[in-house]
Formats: structure tokens, sequence, C-alpha cells
């Protein structure tokens, strides 16, 4: 790792006060506050095992980190700075879910160094917030998004969900619109994937149409231009530099790593992660020793996977030669079809492009 690139960091809390509908993810319903302690002390047993590195971008996801309350969070924001010596700038991300937030804790973190916030917004439909199982109503995104603004957050960043069935091109504007009168600058739009095992699932075996979706999408992304916010992601949008410094790591191949099970790592060349397995987190010594090898990473082919999610593109100098030719070779009869931009030795996708971005991707990386 070069001596000035900066790692992330990343806390998995798998606790929810119950299951979306939607959700794949791991998360156990229910948290008490012995087993919120208890997670919390495993938590810090992982990150005092864990090598060393300098970190400049810390957030807590999951699940609903924000369950664990102000409290825990900032004594496990304290030994991760410490261990990790996070910069003075250092972007500090929370995610929570509107109606499970109070003011006094948003205060208590903005204070303590926390500095942007997720809401998990999803849909102002109150139908279809409770499809798609949320517990909260459009009054109490309102109100999360003003007392975080209160509390004294710099970034404030809102999720949609689009394509949900039922929902329509007018609602995707509706919710963007009004949205963008909060004071957030940042949105994250994403197409409702319907996952094996979910409850979705069960309700909609045949899946969600295509050119439905596509047009969810398309009304989401022109909505969040008008209301003057830049893509710059296949699913994220920010207003000035209100860009999400943890995840372009992700998209640019920065090391990073994660602690709690199911979370994932990217350092040193290669890629690991913890099992699916809280109690077995909780019960070990040592956690970060559970942590399973998932093989090398880094690669040309993954440059290109992860890059193209951005507008930007990806910088083929960064890859072989070889490798990078190939790469715009394959890309020649896609642009002609308007589905990816090449200049120079930059490769974009177009809006067209991000709509069916796998099919395209799978097309130009060599097999």
């Amino acid at each position: 790792m070069a001596r000035e690139e900066k790692a992330g960091l990343y806390i998995h809390v798998p606790f929810c006060k119950s299951r979306c509908a939607y959700c794949d993810f791991y998360s156990n319903a229910g948290l008490t506050e012995d087993a919120a302690d208890r997670y919390a002390a495993a938590l810090l047993r992982a990150v005092s095992a864990a090598p060393r590195a300098q970190a400049d971008t810390l957030y807590f996801g999951g699940g609903t980190p924000a369950l664990l309350g102000a409290e825990r969070l900032l004594r496990l924001k304290a030994a991760l700075a410490e261990r990790f010596g996070l910069t003075e700038d250092a972007e500090i991300t929370l995610e929570a879910n509107p109606g499970e937030v109070r003011e006094e804790e948003l205060r208590r973190l903005a204070a303590g160094g926390f500095t942007r916030i997720s809401f998990g917004a999803q849909t102002l439909r109150p139908d279809l917030l409770a499809l798609l199982g949320r517990r909260h109503g459009p009054g109490e995104v309102f109100e999360a998004v003003e007392a975080a603004a209160r509390a004294g957050f710099s970034h404030i960043s809102a999720d949609l969900i689009l394509g949900i069935p039922g929902q329509a091109e007018r609602d995707v504007r509706a919710d963007v619109k009004t949205l963008s009168g909060l004071p957030i600058d940042h949105l994250s739009a994403y197409l409702l994937k319907i996952e094996a095992g979910t409850r979705l699932a069960e309700r909609f075996p045949e899946g969600i149409d295509g050119d439905f979706q596509a047009d969810c999408y398309l009304a989401g992304c022109e909505a969040a231009e008008e209301a003057g916010f830049r893509q710059y992601e296949i699913s994220n949008f920010a207003r000035g530099a209100a860009v999400s410094r943890h995840n372009l790591k992700y998209w640019k191949l920065a090391p990073y790593l994660g602690f709690g099970p199911s979370a994932h790592s990217f350092y040193g060349g290669k890629r690991f992660y913890f099992p699916r397995d809280l109690e077995g987190f909780c019960e070990a010594e040592n956690p970060f020793a559970l942590a399973v090898g998932d093989g090398p990473g880094g690669d040309d082919a993954e440059r290109v996977l992860l890059g193209l999610r951005l507008c930007e593109g990806v910088d083929l100098t960064k890859t072989q030669a070889g490798f990078a030719a190939g790469v715009l070779r394959r890309a020649a009869p896609l642009e002609r079809i308007g589905l990816c931009r090449a200049e120079g030795n930059r490769l974009s996708l177009t809006r067209a492009g991000f709509l069916v971005s796998n099919a395209v991707i799978a097309r130009l990386l060599p097999d």
C-alpha cells in the first residue's frame, strides 16, 4: 500500500428492530442492552488485533448501527481513532432509520466527531413503505433530517428505493423533489432487487419488470439533477463536494478494513471477510482471527469492474497495456450503440449503460 494511501474502516452492526421485506443483509431482529454491550466488546477486541493502518474514513453500517446508542458508538470511534490514527478531517458516517433516532443522541454524535449521517427513507408513499416492511412514515423522515441538521452533521444523505411494485415515475420524481427541499446534500437511489428468501420474493416470485424499473431509474436520475444533485456513481448523487469518500474507496480499489459478522476487507492486496456468525464473533477471544481469506484482489479486471460504477469511469492507464487495449477494442461496438464512451484511455458508461451495467462489463472483460 502506498504510504500516502489511507484506508477506510467499516463497522457492521447486525441488529435491527425488525427485518424489512426486501432485506438479505446479515442482521438480527431485536437488541438488548446486554447484547449491545457484548457486541461492542467483541468489536473492540477485533480492532485491537487488526493490522495497524492509517485511515481517513469510518463507516458504521448495518443493520441499524444507530441502535447501539451514542455512548457505545463514541467509545468505538475513540478506539478506532487511536488504533488507526484517524485524520483530523476524517469522514465518519452513521446509517440510521427515521423514527429511531433522538436529537439528543444526534447532538452527542456530531459533537463527538461524526460528520455524516445516512437515513433510509426508501420512499415517501406510506403504502409502499408498508409493502417494504419499513417501520417509519414520511413525517418521521422529515423530522429525522431536520433533527440531524440542527444537531450539526456536516453532511446528510437520504436513501431511496426505485422500481417498487406499484410505484410510478411520478412518485419517484415527487420523492426526489420533496427530499431536495430538506437540508440534505446527498441522495442514494437503488433499484429494488428481489432477493431469494425474502418476504418480497414470496410475494413477487416472478420478479419485477425491467422496463418499468428502467423508467423509474431514469426518472430518479433526471429529478435529482433538476434538484441540483450531480450523479457521480450508478446510484449516488451529491450537491457540491458531498460525495461519500468512504464508498469511493470501494470503487477506486483503495484499502479498507471491515469488522463484524459478514463484513469484508481489502487490505494488502488480499480480500477477506468474517463469517455470518454473530455468536461466534462475540464468543471469540480474538474475533479478528475468524476472518476468512477470499483470495487476492485489485487486478485489472476488478479495477474495470468497480471503476465503471463511477460516472468518471476508469483510467485504463492504471491497467496493463495489453489488457487496456483489449477492453477498448471490445468497447468500440458498445460505444456505437450508446452504452459507453471512450475518451483516450478513460472509459465510462453512459446512463443507458448503467441500466445494463452487468451485461456491458461482462462484454468488456476478457473471458
